[in-house]
């Protein structure tokens, strides 16, 4: 099943996972998704695996199993700055022989130790491609505080058009910590004439190190509270992770009640925070 179907019935909720380190057994993921499925998601995500070759990635592999073993609709990442033609169409069989219907469509992140590939220049290269090869579902990322690329938010937003002009059929956004940007991001793609279904992507925020890393790749900005709240707890990790829940449970609560289209969990491979957020707003999300 096509993901983009759900929206027309309620407010989604979608979890995403990734792979385990090369060096940890496959198996490590499945205890998280056992974990994961009595949470009875939309969907699940799989993130690509470091680097961006299609070699040693368990992707593919994750993805298949949560839409056969597991019987939930699976999304597949794709990020195309490491891919040649060959590789995606290679990656598109393997998705399409394991009933997998729905992709998300990335550039990927450039690696300055590795010389991208240059037949994807642009997320929007792969979306088309893609539409080319096969009757799949392609998602879409989107950045409410904009790309960090970008020369602009207008800029940003132009080429988001570009995107879901080629194909893409929902959006996913990156992750925020305050929802007045993803509001103020809603308004200019409608504006845009975007008009697919958008997906709220909330990260819980559990640890220090977590916050330094979304700033240095992300540069999502941090709200007065969610600072304050990071000063109070940040030397105790239990009271952190319960503030980290209850922040992410916090965004949910409003963006539930502003009509948001959905709700993409980052799990960070924890069904404990999972639960602990799921057993707090599914019935908003069910409403």
């Amino acid at each position: 099943m096509k993901t983009v179907e759900f929206f027309k019935k309620k407010q989604v909720l979608s979890f995403e996972v990734f792979p385990p380190k090369r060096t940890s057994p496959i198996e490590t993921i499945y205890s998280t998704l056992d974990e994961l499925k009595g949470l009875h998601p939309d969907y699940i995500s799989v993130t690509y695996g470091a680097g961006g070759s299609l070699n040693n990635n368990k992707t593919l592999e994750i993805a298949a199993n949560i839409k056969n073993r597991y019987e939930f609709e699976s999304v597949a990442h794709l990020p195309c700055i490491n891919l040649t033609k060959e590789d995606v169409l290679l990656a598109l069989n393997t998705i399409r022989e394991n009933g997998i219907e729905n992709i998300l469509a990335l550039r990927g992140d450039i690696n300055p130790d590795i010389t991208p590939c240059t037949d994807f220049s642009h997320a929007s290269d792969l979306v088309a491609f893609i539409r080319e090869h096969g009757d799949f579902n392609i998602i879409g990322a989107c950045y409410p505080e904009g790309h960090p690329e970008s020369k602009s938010i207008v800029d940003d937003i132009y080429n988001l058009k570009r995107k879901v002009d080629a194909g893409v059929s929902q959006l996913t956004t990156q992750l925020f910590l305050d929802n007045e940007y993803f509001y103020t991001f809603r308004e200019r793609v409608a504006l845009a004439g975007i008009n697919v279904p958008i997906e709220a992507g909330i990260m819980p925020v559990v640890n220090k190190k977590q916050i330094e890393r979304m700033v240095s790749l992300c540069g999502v900005h941090l709200p007065t509270k969610f600072i304050k709240m990071m000063a109070r707890y940040e030397n105790n990790p239990i009271a952190m992770r319960d503030a980290g829940i209850a922040y992410a449970v916090d965004q949910i609560v409003d963006l539930a009640a502003q009509g948001v289209d959905g709700i993409h969990l980052y799990t960070m491979n924890n069904p404990y925070i999972a639960q602990k957020i799921y057993e707090a707003v599914y019935r908003l999300l069910a409403a």
